[in-house]
């Protein structure tokens, strides 16, 4: 279901926008429900992009290699 919604925009916002939807060739009023969808969908896909970030940073990462060399051996003189 869909809702009016009403802003209050300086007139030259306005006239600008107006100036956008019509090189698109929509109106106004869909410009900016365009642009408000765009702007919760990427909030949305940013939470789901964070949790999956951090879940992998708990899991850690295997970045290849064996076993690290000691501090032993790292620091042994050589005569």
């Amino acid at each position: 279901m869909k809702r009016k919604l009403t802003i209050c925009l300086d007139e030259k916002t306005i006239r600008k926008a107006e100036i956008l939807a019509a090189r698109e060739g929509i109106s106004l009023s869909d410009l900016l429900a365009r642009k408000i969808e765009l702007m919760v969908g990427d909030a949305k896909d940013y939470a789901a992009t964070k949790r999956l970030a951090l879940a992998y940073l708990d899991q850690g990462f295997h970045m290849g290699g064996g076993a690290g060399a000691t501090r032993e051996k790292l620091h042994e003189r050589r005569g």
